[in-house]
Order: structure tokens, then sequence, then C-alpha cells
């Protein structure tokens, strides 16, 4: 006769085992942690995933270090090797069919989440089961970086590692959202700068080497808060969301690997009410707006999460939805550098709308820019070379784009934003007080007639004709007289733009969430 299954010697072994992986184990460093104003690693998962859906990989895993310590300490002090992963349901409750993801997380009460030879195996194996899989990723990469004290796998270099690689391969093929709080260094930091967006907290610090690196390297002693500090990373377009703490993290984590995951029902009932589009442009031309306002109403309402938004802020990049449809939005932000396209800003909406083009979500340009940033200051940047990459991504665009003229569309800069030509989006629109033309008009005038203005000595009649030249100018250029000629589809009442936006994308086909075979790279 067997024995009852609660008395078999195995399953009780099996029993104490895995309460030794759990944080109950380890008051001490699940107190540490708290009192850092941190969350334990299996929290964040916990809270992260839907309940009971978590299938964790490798939870047996100890440090490398037999060497070193005392089997049993091991299994008490470095549980799972510092990092836990596997597959679970995300969002679950939107999207049954399309809940499955993979999450992945450095814990940093083990060994300050640096990368252990049993880590690394368990990733290398994580990341064939994605590319198996095909599964959207969420990766907490908080740590140190490389750990130099496992002893029971004898390296040299340890650069025949394969985690870096397999990790990047992952590119363009599943959707990967990288959460950073506090320290994350040199391995922890290329995974978190590998993915496709990273979430970051107030608190963090992000550098390709850390402060023993940087010492041993030479270049004196530095603060780990003072390596790669978010008033660095965030400007500087690092970092895609900062947000205040970890629970905040995984919130937003939740909704950006939404997007990805597809539509969400939506209920005419709830259309947000349009008419507020219609005084959100300044009559005065060269008055600066904030165009923010104008996506979050053509959007669904809480649905939009803006990007990378203190990095070259006069590109403005968002993800949102139109009647439960996820979509990609660019926007020119006249309050900074009248909204110009410099090199920064090209690169953020090449890169953005590449993202989008990768995994399928249609992409909604919103349009007020006199053009591509010009000057012997912005040509020291690349000018050239980064503004043509945004006309390469834009041209090589097959997921729906709908472009609107929102007040201003000059010369290339414009042509940039509707993927190199106003016939290229499957709908061009403008708001009626919108003007279109091939350059600046006043810079039109002034070089089309630059040797008659030379001619006329006094600078006040000179002025004086240009800006009579120019105010003509200005009226041939009304997008009605645009549209007469059918360089654009239509003029619109403001108001209908989310309506035509939304009958356009239903129109066209939909491929959300199933990435292209041209890889999606990042080449900046």
């Amino acid at each position: 006769m067997s024995q009852p299954a609660e008395d078999r010697p195995d399953l009780t072994e099996l029993r104490l085992r895995r309460d030794l992986t759990r944080d109950e184990a380890r008051p001490e460093a699940v107190s540490r942690r708290h009192d850092a104003g941190g969350r334990t690693a299996r929290e964040n998962v916990s809270d992260l995933v839907d309940e009971g859906s978590f299938v964790e990989y490798g939870r047996f895993g100890i440090a490398a270090q037999r060497g070193r310590a005392e089997i049993e300490d091991l299994i008490a002090r470095t549980p799972a090797d510092g990092l836990i992963g596997g597959t679970a349901s995300i969002n679950g409750d939107l999207f049954s069919e399309r809940a499955r993801c993979a999450v992945i997380s450095y814990d940093y009460t083990v060994l300050a989440g640096t990368q252990g030879a049993i880590g690394h195996l368990k990733k290398d194996r994580l990341f064939e089961l994605i590319e198996r899989m095909k599964l959207p990723t969420v990766f907490f990469a908080e740590g140190g970086g490389g750990r130099p004290g496992d002893t029971d796998f004898p390296v040299v270099s340890a650069l025949h590692v394969r985690a870096f690689a397999l990790w990047a391969k992952l590119s363009g093929l599943v959707p990967r959202v990288a959460i950073v709080k506090g320290r994350c260094f040199a391995g922890n930091a290329v995974i978190a700068g590998c993915a496709d967006l990273i979430v970051a907290t107030e608190d963090s610090s992000l550098g390709m080497g850390g402060p023993a690196m940087i010492s041993g390297g030479g270049l004196g002693d530095v603060d780990a808060d003072e390596v790669g500090p978010v008033s660095v990373q965030e400007p500087n377009g690092v970092l895609d969301v900062v947000v205040s703490d970890e629970r905040e993290a995984v919130a937003v984590a939740k909704k950006l690997i939404g997007y990805f995951q597809g539509h969400v029902a939506w209920k005419d009932s709830e259309e947000p009410d349009q008419l507020p589009l219609r005084e959100m442009v300044p009559e005065r031309e060269r008055r600066a707006f904030d165009v923010r306002p104008v996506i979050e109403t053509l959007a669904d309402p809480g649905s939009v999460t803006f990007l990378r938004e203190k990095f070259a802020p006069e590109m403005v990049t968002a993800l949102a939805r139109i009647k439960g449809r996820p979509v990609g939005v660019i926007a020119n932000d006249s309050r900074h550098l009248a909204g110009t396209i410099a090199s920064d800003s090209a690169d953020k909406a090449a890169r953005f709308i590449q993202l989008c083009e990768t995994f399928g979500l249609p992409v909604i340009s919103l349009i007020d820019t006199p053009g591509f940033m010009v000057g012997p200051k912005h040509e020291e940047t690349a000018l050239v070379r980064h503004s043509s990459r945004l006309l390469v991504a834009g041209a090589a665009l097959t997921v729906p784009l709908v472009s609107v003229v929102l007040r201003r569309a000059y010369g290339l800069g414009a042509q940039a934003m509707v993927g190199g030509s106003l016939h290229e989006p499957l709908l061009t629109v403008a708001w009626p007080s919108a003007h279109l033309g091939p350059m600046g008009l006043e810079g039109a005038v002034r070089l089309a007639l630059r040797k008659d203005l030379e001619e006329i000595e006094d600078e006040k009649e000179r002025e004086a004709l240009v800006r009579k030249l120019t105010g003509k100018a200005e009226e041939n250029a009304r997008a009605l007289n645009a549209a007469q000629l059918f360089e654009i589809d239509d003029v619109i009442d403001p108001a209908d733009t989310r309506k035509l936006i939304a009958a356009t994308l239903e129109a066209s086909p939909s491929r959300v969430a199933e990435p292209r075979l041209n890889r999606f790279v990042d080449t900046w």
C-alpha cells in the first residue's frame, strides 16, 4: 500500500526546497530591499502577471560558487542564481488569446542582481523559448553587471556567453519592454538598451560600466547614482518612460505590452468629444501650442503613452488607441525649435515608425512644421544623414499611414512626416487654417526675388515688400488651394478627424503584433 502523498519524503524535500526559493525564506534580504524603497523581484513579477499564470524555469539554480561556500549556504543566499524567469499571461482580461508573454527579472537581493553562470544558462534557455514561442517579453534589468566571483565554471574571458547575442537577435521578432529601477550597469544595461522600450524609475542610474569598472579603468571614483542618472539618460533619449516607482513601472509596462497584443473592445457610446479640436490650433500663425492635447483628444480616453518626452521634444512620439485599435503617433511640437526637424528629432521619429512597422501598428502623423532645420551649426550634427533616415523609414512603411496637416506643412520636413509625399499615406487631410508650401513662405519670397530685393536700398521699403509678397504667398498656400489641385485628399473640420482616421484604418488590413521579416534593428 503506497504512502499518502503528503508523507512521501521526496515530496517533503521538494516542498522544503521550493519554500527556500520564496521571499518568505529570506526576511532580512527582503526587509533591506523594502527599507531602500524597492520591491523584490518576485513581488514585481507577481504584480505584472495574471494570477496563477507564471510558469517558472530554473527556480532551483544557485550561484556557481561551490568552491567558496557550502551548498546549504548558497541555497539559502542565492535562490534562482539571482534570475527569475518564465512564461505567464499578461493582460489576460483584455487579450485572452494573445496574453502569453515571457517575464524575466534579475533579483537585486541576490548578489546585487549580478549575472551569474547559471543565470546566463537560464537566459539562453528562455531567449530560445521566446523565439520559438514568439512571446512578448518584459525584463526587469536592475543589477550590477557581470559577476566575477563564480568559481564552478572556469573561464578566461567569458566572452563566449551567448545571452547577449540571443537577446539582440530577438529584435524585430517580439516586442520587448525593459524595466529599470536603481542601478543598472554593464551587461544589465545592455539588456535594457537592446529592448524596444525602456521604463525607468526616477532613482535609476544606467551605464555601460559601474563604479568599479570606471575606477579600474583609471577614470576616477564615481558614485553609482552619478554614473548615468535619469537627469542624463532621459533627455538624451535612452529612456522611453520615466515613472516614480516600481508599482507605476509595472503598470506602464502592462500598458505598453498591451499595444502589441491587439485590439480592445470599444463601445461607440464611449466616443470622446471632438469639438475642442476646433480651438486647439491658435489663429496666429506664429503662436506656439502644445500638440499633446490634440493627440489625447483624438485617442481613446486614457490610452495615450508619450515616449521619450524630454528627448528632441520638437518631435512627439506616442502609442495610443483609436476605437480600441493600437496606433503610433508622430507629431511636431511648435513650442520647441518652432517644430522644425533636427537630427535628434529625425532619429526619434524614424526609430519610432520602424517600431510601428515591425509590429504592425498604423501610424498617425500630425504635421505642423516649417521643415528640416538648416544652418552650419546643425550640419555639424550630421543633419543630412539623420534627416534622410526619416525619409527612408517613412518610405518603407507598409502599415497604414494617415496624415493630418494641423497648421504648417513646408518643404522636405513636411514630406518626411508623410512618408516622402502627400500621396504616400492612405489619407492626407488638412485642417482649414493649414498652409502648405515647398519651403517656409517668407524664405521662398526672399529666395525667388533675391536680386529684386537687393536693388531696393531702403530697408523699410524692402521689408514691406517682403511682407506683402509673403502675405500673397500665404493666401496661395492655403489648404483649400492645395485641395483644389488635389495635392491633398481633403480639407476637414477638425472635429471630424478621429472619425476619418478610424474609418480609414477600418478599411485597411490589420496585422497588429505580427512582426515583419525585415527585422527591426535600431541603427542609430
